[in-house]
């Protein structure tokens, strides 16, 4: 009897015959992969952990292969490679405000991700600002408005609760400045946010609004003046670009008039022996040598995504939500988690339970036995994860405040049909006959006990061994650096 049969789904049966269901023409590093497994085999890796962090397009990690050798550092050079430098840096800064559909008079700061981007906003918030916010948040857009005047208010149960919530909250707030900042999409159960009818509450009172757009941005369109946002922020490794870069896009005044986010070189006009005249615009928070590459790798993604289209992106994607959620219901046992329910609009995030198995060994057993990468745990959102698991959730062992988790499989531009059939059918065998291999915790995580898988050689990466030199190769056939943006 075939595992299929097992949990009575075939993944054909029914499936839209759909060109979205084949690769979109975005390749990624690491798509070819083959990874061990306990048994001593060897398999094609299937990555459904997007949503920590995005694998590397192939576009991307050429533009950064070209962009090397001219490397230098920006603004004050006079040899030409610090002017190409320059010019790039500039140019990955309108690339990237395109890609947010940034307003011509919106500042484009540069950070190192998407928490960086939230601090920085944190930073720059006029003294008399509340910031209202909803406890569904990642950590990221909550714990940096703590530290100033805040309102957190409740998980809400429907977009709609969202916005009357939102609305109720910013019209009992007395503070002259108010923020409402909210996530693009929950990076626990990819439910979309209604961020039109928020923009439009928060103006309606006088407020400004803030989108965290970590999950949203590598999945859906974004246009802040088509939303009404004021700000948006985003990290380039959930967008394909793990080269340590984000971004703070919005509105110049309040980040004019704040303190610089760090002090030093760059952020200035003019120093004396006892003063300081500060610089506006961007150059004002982004003190010291900036991450070039980080911020050229952003726009190549930006511009990569741009030119295949996201509409492409969420229809490949919509296909791939379809295939998976249907076959996780046709499996027993499988307790999936949502604030608004199964059928609410989300991006290609599912997360869920397995009744009678800890999520810890579930995502092991995929690991090291099918060779599936998934993430467990609470995902930076221990009050969103209390709020929709509560008692019936395991907990993290060992911990005096233990938090309830869950196993979360995401896919993104990479992810194929034949990557959600793998991991449907490795759920099904999990359901039907458990982890077949011994696993002990260590760390708190559960590992293979013991774990036989060897590790890749990579030391030679920073020996400058017959690994690094592999690299060779690839860098004399890339395109001319002018071609990068």
């Amino acid at each position: 009897m075939s595992l299929a049969s097992i949990v009575d789904f075939r993944p054909d049966a029914g499936a839209p015959a759909s060109p979205a269901l084949g690769a979109l023409p975005l390749p990624v590093v690491g798509a070819d992969l083959s990874v061990p497994l306990v048994t001593g085999e060897q398999v094609g890796y299937v990555n459904l952990d997007y949503a920590a962090s995005a694998p590397c397009l192939r576009s991307v990690l050429d533009a950064v292969a070209a962009l090397l050798p001219w490397y230098s550092s920006v603004h004050r050079g006079a040899g030409f490679t610090s002017t190409v430098t320059t010019e790039l840096y500039a140019a990955a800064r309108q690339e990237v405000a395109d890609f947010v559909g940034a307003r011509d008079e919106d500042t484009v700061v540069f950070t190192r991700n998407t928490t960086d981007a939230l601090n920085l906003l944190a930073a720059a918030l006029p003294d008399d600002t509340t910031v209202v916010m909803f406890a569904s948040e990642h950590h990221a857009n909550q714990l940096p408005w703590r530290r100033g005047r805040s309102v957190v208010l409740p998980v809400p149960a429907s977009a709609d609760e969202a916005i009357a919530r939102a609305g109720d909250a910013l019209r009992g707030v007395p503070s002259r400045h108010r923020l409402l900042a909210v996530t693009g999409a929950s990076n626990v159960t990819g439910e979309l946010w209604p961020l039109p009818e928020l923009a439009a509450v928060a103006h309606r009172h006088g407020a400004r609004l803030a989108v965290d757009a970590a999950q949203l941005a590598p999945h859906r369109a974004i246009a802040l003046a088509g939303i009404g946002a004021d700000y948006v922020t985003l990290s380039g490794h959930k967008l394909y670009a793990p080269f340590g870069g984000g971004v703070l896009v919005g509105r110049g005044d309040w980040l004019d008039a704040a303190r610089p986010y760090l002090a030093g070189g760059g952020a200035v006009r003019r120093v004396t022996h006892d003063g300081v005249e500060w610089a506006s615009g961007a150059s004002r928070h982004e003190a010291g040598t900036p991450n070039v590459v980080g911020a050229v790798s952003l726009a190549a993604a930006c511009r990569a995504l741009s030119e295949v289209g996201m509409s492409a992106v969420a229809a490949h994607e919509a296909s791939l939500l379809d295939r998976v959620t249907r076959g996780l219901g046709a499996v027993p046992g499988i307790e999936r988690l949502a604030m608004w329910g199964p059928e609410s609009p989300r991006i290609g995030v599912v997360t869920f339970n397995v009744r009678g198995l800890h999520p810890g060994a579930v995502a092991a057993a995929l690991s090291a036995e099918h060779g599936i990468g998934v993430r467990d745990g609470s995902f930076c959102a221990h009050p969103l994860m209390t709020a929709l698991a509560g008692e019936r959730a395991p907990e993290a062992s060992g911990s005096a405040a233990a938090v309830p988790l869950a196993v979360r499989a995401s896919f993104g531009v990479g992810t194929s049909a034949a990557d959600i059939d793998r991991f449907l059918l490795a759920i099904a065998d999990l359901v039907a006959r458990g982890p077949r291999f011994r696993y002990r915790l260590d760390g708190g995580r559960h590992v293979p006990d013991p774990d036989p898988r060897p590790r890749p050689a990579l030391a030679g990466l920073l020996a400058g061994g017959a690994a690094g030199a592999a690299l060779g190769p690839l860098a004399s056939q890339l395109a001319p650096c002018q071609a990068l943006l």
